[in-house]
């Protein structure tokens, strides 16, 4: 196994809790800032990946923190957050 670095280590006394890396904890945070931005401009997924041409299953990996979100993506999602409009109309 790799050496990992663990962010947050497991509760001895719970059988079902697991080690978090650093490299899991940053996916989950892109995940969670994801998922924010789209419910905020109140889209589903399909519409936000329609809207700012943006595959539906990557988005959904990402939401899910089945895949990393690569550092553009989070830039993107966050002008998007911030000019949502103005985004829709530069990919249209």
């Amino acid at each position: 196994m790799k050496n990992e670095h663990i962010a947050l280590t497991s509760d001895p006394t719970d059988v079902e809790d697991f080690d978090v890396t650093i490299e899991a904890l940053d996916r989950a945070q892109r995940a969670r800032l994801i998922r924010k931005t789209r419910t905020g401009l109140g889209l589903s997924q399909s519409e936000f990946a329609r809207r700012f041409r943006v595959p539906v299953g990557t988005l959904r990996d990402w939401e899910q923190a089945r895949a990393t979100a690569p550092d553009f993506a989070v830039a993107y999602v966050r002008v998007i957050g911030r000019h949502p409009d103005m985004v829709a109309k530069s990919v249209a």
